[in-house]
């Protein structure tokens, strides 16, 4: 750790909003930004001395990065999704994670509107004709949106608000989802991912980063679909076969596609991207922008920096996606304790028989578990000694002991 007079480091990656750079300095942070997403080796060699690491979807947090920062106090997704963090490894050494799980909803949202759209009325060909000096004015291939069937698969925030909406344009939706989420509106669940393919028109992806969803649509969904039928991710890129998407836009089977994330992409703007989807038409390909709009972003930034700067100054760890969700309000006076542990029986009984032997008196506690890991913050009298620490330092199930003033 830094010493007193030394402020605390935060290295943010990957253009990260300038709200989040602002805050934090206005909270004396000294703060780090990059353009662009680092990859392993080039973490573990900027890590050393940082307290707060801000990262976008691009970057992957590993165990060997985690082992080099060795001064890590948490970790911020400026996004959905976390499977690029190894959020055990972050945990067992002590570091916070959190995330954005709200902020940019209603912007995918949009951009999934929008391009449902444009593929149904066949905009991008249109343009790309009007542009090469063809005037090509016919209603072949472009139908209204109403009155369509849309089959969203994973009902979470995003698949959920788009229901709504696309119902409000007069189209009828069903949804599939393995956990049991409660229908909005007059949206139909699927029992099975083969009953929605069957029935919908348009079939868009909104899935979470978990590995088992790797390669989730492949040639057999492709295959299931209606014939002429319209096919978007704006989830992961990892869970679409690509190659399968376009032998199906090629031979005619599917009418189009919107794709706005990729099993690889660029690390950063103007870099090269390289995909089997390029040239083929009616077919949108987008740079990973589904949340990038300056009000997601802003809010966001605003968030994750917020949630963060939190931790940092209180231990509390509400909507963390890897440790205990423990808060406690400010105290008044004293000091607090707060321990990251392995979750084994009796811990919390060692930690209060340290304390009292030492005299400590406990004003207030809060205890919380998740897996392996427990985390308790305590909030103490201002007499103690740095014996007290030393002792729930040594406990053989500590992870992380820190004390705030």
């Amino acid at each position: 750790m830094s010493s007193a007079t030394e402020p605390l480091r935060a290295l943010l990656l990957e253009s990260i909003h300038s709200d989040a750079v602002a805050s934090l300095e206005k909270n004396g942070y000294a703060v780090e930004l990059l353009d662009r997403a680092l990859d392993e080796d080039e973490l573990i060699a900027r890590v050393a001395g940082v307290h707060i690491l801000g990262i976008r979807s691009k970057t992957t947090i590993t165990d060997a990065v985690l082992a080099a920062a060795t001064d890590l106090l948490a970790v911020g997704a400026f996004c959905i999704g976390t499977n690029q963090i190894d959020l055990s490894a972050a945990a067992q050494r002590g570091v916070a994670v959190f995330n954005a799980p709200f902020s940019n909803t209603r912007s995918v949202v949009e951009l999934v509107v929008a391009e449902l759209i444009a593929l149904t009325r066949r905009l991008m060909e249109k343009n790309s004709s009007m542009h090469a000096g063809v005037w090509d004015k016919s209603a072949e291939g472009a139908h209204e949106v109403r009155g369509r069937r849309l089959g969203i698969v994973g009902y979470g925030n995003i698949g959920s608000q788009l229901s709504v909406l696309a119902e409000s344009l007069g189209m009828s939706v069903f949804f599939y989802d393995t956990a049991d989420k409660l229908a909005l509106g007059n949206a139909r669940r699927c029992a099975s991912m083969e009953e929605l393919l069957a029935v919908s028109d348009v079939v868009t992806l909104h899935v979470d980063g978990r590995p088992g969803n790797s390669g989730l649509f492949g040639e057999a969904e492709f295959a299931r679909m209606r014939p002429g039928s319209l096919f978007l991710n704006l989830s992961r890129g990892f869970v679409v076969d690509h190659g399968a998407l376009r032998k199906h836009i090629e031979s005619g089977h599917l009418a189009g596609a919107a794709i706005d994330v990729f099993p690889q992409e660029p690390k950063g703007r103007g870099d090269e991207f390289v995909s089997e989807l390029r040239g083929l038409p009616n077919v949108i390909i987008t740079p990973h922008i589904g949340g990038s709009t300056e009000e997601a972003q802003q809010d966001i930034g605003q968030f994750v920096a917020g949630k963060l700067q939190d931790f940092v100054a209180t231990g509390n760890t509400a909507l963390s996606v890897n440790v205990p969700a423990v808060s406690l309000p400010a105290p008044a006076a004293g000091h607090r304790l707060t321990h990251l542990h392995r979750n084994t029986p009796g811990v919390l009984a060692t930690i209060n028989g340290i304390l009292a032997d030492h005299d400590v008196n406990i004003e207030g506690q809060l205890l919380g578990t998740r897996g392996e890991i427990g985390y308790v913050i305590t909030d103490i009298g201002t007499q103690y000694t740095t014996d007290v620490l030393e002792q729930l330092r040594a406990l053989p199930n500590t992870v992380r002991l820190r004390l705030l003033s």
